[in-house]
């Protein structure tokens, strides 16, 4: 199987994987740790969220962070939006790119959301609408494509079934992520053979979170069936609260080592990415999740 040559990068960690820590981080740190990815060569940055306050409070000011940010030439800075009126609130925090996420598990939708799959997808027909006519590009997220924690494996048909409702909404790229990190190099590829088999792999992207160890095996394969978006999260901040003893999502720095070590251009500064992570760690007062900075930065 032949490897992409480049592959992009999608930095997670301001959003994806800031939103369930308990403490409250400060609006300076959030915009260093977006200020040092830009720094680093990110070119995407998932970097807030606009959903009710209620729900995730860490969230709650997304549009200081949009207003803060000092913009890079070249970087597309995104969000999540759940509903029409969270559109309205990035669309005018001025936000790049938005981001609708639905789930291949009917259980994790209705715990997580509450509502059942198809509904939830429904909901984003106004924002798509919205976002088309703001010539905003959406991207999509689909949730649990290879396992759930209330209904155990997932019928890769299910995840085919949701992604393509995704593409045909309108959202240019879907990614799969593998929110309690139960996948394996076999299920990944099983899940991918039935995708590929029905979108083309410039669509598709891939989420995964390393609880089990897994996370890079199973990017390496999603490398290998042609796919070259690849989501990661500084230090490997962040979890599901839904994952006993989740670790997170795979660290951005781990995911650079492994492609540059196979000859496959990221645009990315390795140490550079290693002191952002060292830093927002630091400012969260625990050690970087990332397997890379702890080798080279032991003490």
């Amino acid at each position: 199987m032949s490897l992409p040559e480049k592959v992009t990068l999608v930095e997670v960690g301001p959003r994806d994987g800031l939103q369930n820590e308990q403490q409250t981080i400060p609006l300076a740190a959030k915009l260093e740790l977006i200020d040092d990815l830009g720094a680093a060569g990110m070119r995407v940055i998932e970097a807030g969220s606009f959903v009710n306050p209620k729900w995730i409070p860490q969230m709650a000011d997304s549009e200081d962070v949009f207003a803060g940010i000092a913009r890079r030439e070249g970087v597309r800075y995104t969000c999540l939006t759940p509903n029409l009126r969270g559109f309205e609130r990035a669309l005018a925090a001025g936000v790049d790119e938005v981001a609708v996420f639905g789930a291949a598990s009917e259980a994790f939708s209705r715990k997580n959301i509450n509502c059942g799959i198809d509904d939830s997808l429904a909901r984003f027909s106004d924002v798509m609408s919205a976002a088309q006519q703001a010539d905003i590009p959406v991207r999509g997220y689909v949730s649990c494509v290879l396992g759930c924690p209330y209904e155990g494996e997932i019928d890769p048909n299910e995840v085919a079934r949701v992604t393509g409702k995704l593409l045909e909404m309108g959202c240019y790229e879907v990614s799969l992520g593998d929110t309690i990190g139960t996948g394996t190099a076999g299920s990944m590829a099983t899940l991918l053979q039935v995708l590929l088999a029905q979108y083309p792999a410039e669509k598709l992207a891939v989420h995964c979170h390393d609880t089990y160890g897994q996370a890079l095996s199973n990017i390496l394969v999603a490398l290998q069936h042609g796919i070259a978006t690849v989501d990661a999260s500084v230090a490997g901040l962040g979890g599901c609260p839904y994952a006993k003893g989740a670790s997170g999502n795979v660290a951005t720095e781990d995911v650079v080592y492994m492609l540059h070590g196979m000859g496959i251009a990221t645009g990315l500064d390795i140490d550079k990415l290693i002191t952002a992570g060292n830093r927002i760690s630091k400012t969260l007062g625990r050690p970087s999740g990332s397997r890379v900075a702890l080798a080279r930065n032991p003490d």
